[in-house]
């Protein structure tokens, strides 16, 4: 930065970066996502409470959980409520049920006090291309659909609308290639149009992370932000990471449709911490950091120099332990905090030399575990860890978990207690027949952690039960399953 090489002292220099990046900060928008499937919800107000304290001022929301947008009522915290793939059939077939999602979900919750509400997202990822088109001829009505009845509620110029898109979205073997896959054509090119006639931006998620743990061929450090030994070259263009080599091929893709300048949002990239090889704080640390900085320069990417992306959503906010793991059991911890709240790592967010702080005022349940029993024999306990690992979160105990190496009897006690804790600490939830016994002795061992549970939120879990009733539910499917097996 040239202006500053003539300062007086070392002192205005300093004054200077700073009020630089916070500038940076706020017009790029780093964001998070915030999920909620978690066996071990906060409460809403103490998540907000979380985001205003680490001065995380956009949040991408993947439904329009009620809890949660009244806690960012009055907040001033930018909004993104999501419109899940499930309803986009509905939506698009009805505009009475377009009508009544906005109604439901955006009336009521924007106004004077409401939310700061900036984005709807119509369907998440509905063009994945594991779904097989299930989706795709949703997309265009719903989108039609809910722009009229954001019109008809005189809130059409207040909320864009955007599209989550997975990378697989597009393809190329070089950036300058890009081009979006060959039966997306049609749909994309009249999506584009309706973006671009609205002032909407592409929204696109980027995840290094499962280029490089689905291909063993991909070079480690091409992953990251520290530079590369195996860069891209790309006529003139060099590229050193995949963040802006995947970038580009999405520009390159919408230049194809004649949309070569259309603003560009990232709705989801991150690096988990646990659950696959790979997957650790030290490894998460580097990537989101190395992400954030590289932003933060505002030197864009070679086919857009100092154009970063509008915003960005790192992914994500919290762990989300109830999570399903068939993409891998990385699934369940790609948050910055774990699910109590708890920073994960060191991380600066670009607000000067602030680094992440903890949620205040996290109720947890009594400070005891469940453990296998050492004065029982654990052969027949199969059946028994086969339930708690089917009900609880043991995705830290496969290959490449934190947990991976306590050994078997530390494997069963790990389970035992996963399970124990989703039940609110039920004592019959610890019995498995005798096998298993409370402790008030932490049993953690080593980075494998094992978790007390939080009384902060009673919420729906499914079959509309509360997560209140969740213990004696559990316990019920816990009896069936061993009378079965």
């Amino acid at each position: 930065m040239a202006f500053y090489k003539n300062a007086c002292t070392s002192i205005v220099s300093t004054i200077i970066i700073i009020v630089i990046w916070s500038k940076v900060a706020e017009s790029t928008g780093i964001g998070v996502n915030w999920g909620t499937i978690s066996s071990h919800r906060l409460s809403p107000t103490t998540v907000v409470d979380l985001l205003k304290d680490n001065n995380i001022k956009k949040v991408k929301l993947f439904d329009a959980d009620p809890g949660s947008l009244k806690a960012l009522m009055g907040t001033g915290i930018e909004v993104l409520i999501g419109i899940p793939n499930d309803l986009l059939e509905p939506i698009a077939s009805s505009t009475a049920a377009s009508d009544l999602w906005v109604a439901r979900n955006v009336s009521r919750y924007v106004g004077k006090g409401g939310i700061n509400l900036k984005y709807i997202a119509v369907g998440n990822e509905p063009f994945l291309s594991s779904y097989s088109g299930q989706f795709q001829s949703y997309v265009m009505p719903a989108l039609t659909n809910i722009q009229q009845s954001l019109a008809k509620a005189n809130l059409g110029g207040l909320v864009k609308l955007v599209v989550p898109c997975n990378a697989d979205a597009y393809e190329s073997t070089l950036p300058s290639q890009g081009t979006f896959r060959s039966e997306l054509m049609q749909i994309m090119t009249q999506l584009v149009a309706f973006l671009n006639t609205n002032g909407s931006p592409f929204m696109v998620n980027i995840y290094p992370f499962l280029s490089l743990y689905g291909n063993s061929d991909f070079p480690q450090d091409y992953a990251f932000f520290e530079g590369s030994t195996h860069p891209v070259t790309d006529g003139p263009n060099v590229y050193y990471n995949a963040f802006d080599g995947n970038y580009d091929t999405l520009v390159s893709a919408l230049s194809k449709l004649g949309y070569g300048q259309m603003p560009i949002v990232i709705g989801e990239v991150g690096w988990p911490t646990d659950g696959a090889p790979g997957a650790n704080l030290t490894a998460a640390r580097a990537f989101n950091q190395g992400l954030i900085n590289h932003v933060l320069r505002n030197t864009g990417t070679p086919l857009r120099p100092g154009i970063p992306p509008m915003d960005i959503y790192l992914f994500g906010l919290l762990d989300e332990g109830a999570k399903s793991v068939l993409p891998g059991n990385f699934e369940r911890h790609w948050g910055i905090f774990s699910f109590d709240g708890q920073p994960k790592y060191a991380l600066n967010l670009g607000q000067g030399n602030k680094l992440l702080k903890e949620a205040r005022n996290v109720r947890y349940l009594p400070s005891r575990w469940c453990v296998a029993n050492p004065s029982r024999d654990l052969s027949g306990v199969a059946n028994h860890f086969k339930l708690a690992c089917t009900m609880a979160d043991c995705s830290t105990l496969n290959y490449g978990g934190s947990c991976n190496d306590i050994g078997v009897k530390g494997n069963i006690s790990y389970a035992f207690n996963s399970f124990y804790q989703i039940t609110k600490q039920n004592s019959q939830s610890c019995e498995f027949d005798g096998l298993g016994m409370i402790t008030f002795l932490d049993p953690s061992i080593g980075e494998c952690r094992f978790l007390v549970g939080v009384t902060e939120y009673s919420k729906s879990i499914g079959c509309g039960l509360d997560d209140r009733w969740a213990g004696g539910s559990l316990l019920i499917i816990w009896a069936v399953w061993i009378f079965m097996n």
